[in-house]
């Protein structure tokens, strides 16, 4: 039984955290912090937790999460981990960050798309990227996981078969999100604000995106040529799912077989990665409303002959592939364990 500590844990995705750690049969959550929730009862903040857990918020205590914990969950807003990990390490505990700290390997793209630079670059090396589908081998002996950013991981999933193949011109590529509200985060904006919200699609941060820096250099690594993506979010009027809507450009005339041999190719063996394309019923490609609340990722493609494109379909729930329930999967690769588990939740529908 792994000892769990969760830094930040009144957020939402601390609340995930709680809700798939809570059951987990090797996993006991012993302490749980947050600034501004300090003795309240975790469900009075998390009220889908009543019942479930009679753990208070604590406050950040270093000697506490050395006696109490093994491996610390750090779901602190960017910017917020960066000098917390190494005192972690130090302490002798694991840790698993959902920030984006220790995502990137580049210097630059700190100071380029966060605005800061970055107070400990010789840790970077140390980082493993937490996308299980690339990276299992490197996570299961990493000291820090850098869990992905929700968006990251939904156009990575995407087009990483595809370019890992070579179909596709790689600086052609237009990477189109929709994107639920929860993916703000629990303080709400003037944009996140219901009435705003609500019944818009409202594009945002259209172009140098934070999220370009983490699917280039993951798409850069499975080959050759650079990879330069276009990359525009939506807001949409849902609150939990993403669905990324990918255009590419073949290299050369492909077919369905193509496709597939790739696809099966690289997720064949994947617990998490769904293929999905179908030729009746109202799900003939992913829709992120039928993965809510699983750690799926459906992906699925159609092929355009008339304009020459390949299209890609991605879909996944932000709060858990896309946060909380990939670094579940991070954790039960390191412990050595089935990696589904604590994850085999079909969600629901109707929905």
């Amino acid at each position: 039984m792994v000892r769990i500590g969760i830094i930040g844990g009144s957020g939402y995705v601390g609340s995930e955290l709680l809700r798939l750690l809570l059951l987990h049969p090797q996993a006991e959550v012993t302490m749980v912090t947050s600034r501004q929730s300090v003795g309240e009862y975790v469900f009075n903040v998390h009220p889908n937790l009543r019942s479930i857990t009679q753990l208070k918020f604590v406050p950040q205590d270093m000697a506490e999460m050395q006696k109490n914990c093994d491996l610390i969950f750090t779901a602190t807003p960017h910017g917020g981990s960066v000098n917390l990990v190494p005192k972690l390490l130090a302490a002798g505990l694991k840790v698993i960050d959902m920030s984006a700290d220790y995502r990137l390997k580049n210097l630059d793209d700190y100071e380029m798309y966060y605005g800061w630079k970055h107070a400990h670059p010789e840790m970077l090396k140390d980082a493993i990227y937490g996308l299980p589908e690339l990276h299992r081998e490197e996570i299961k002996t990493a000291k820090i996981v850098a869990c992905p950013g929700c968006m990251a991981t939904s156009a990575i999933l995407g087009l990483a078969p595809i370019v890992k193949a070579g179909l596709v011109d790689k600086d052609k590529i237009v990477v189109d999100l929709k994107v639920g509200s929860s993916g703000g985060g629990a303080k709400p904006t003037l944009g996140s604000h219901h009435p705003e919200r609500f019944s818009g699609v409202r594009p945002y941060m259209v172009v140098g995106h934070r999220h370009i820096a983490e699917v280039e250099q993951e798409l850069n690594a499975l080959g050759n040529e650079p990879v330069k993506i276009s990359f525009s979010p939506h807001a949409v009027n849902m609150v939990r799912g993403i669905l990324a809507t990918i255009h590419t450009f073949p290299k050369q005339k492909i077919e369905n077989k193509d496709i597939w041999r790739a696809l099966r190719g690289m997720y064949g063996n994947e617990p998490f990665v769904r293929l999905v394309k179908y030729q009746k019923g109202p799900y003939q490609l992913p829709d992120p409303k039928v993965t809510q609340g699983t750690n799926f990722c459906d992906v699925g493609f159609e092929i355009d002959e008339h304009a020459n494109r390949l299209l890609l379909f991605s879909a996944l729930d932000n709060m858990t592939k896309g946060a909380a329930g990939q670094a579940v999967q991070c954790m039960n690769i390191q412990l050595g364990i089935d990696e589904t588990t604590g994850l085999k939740s079909t969600g629901f529908h109707p929905m």
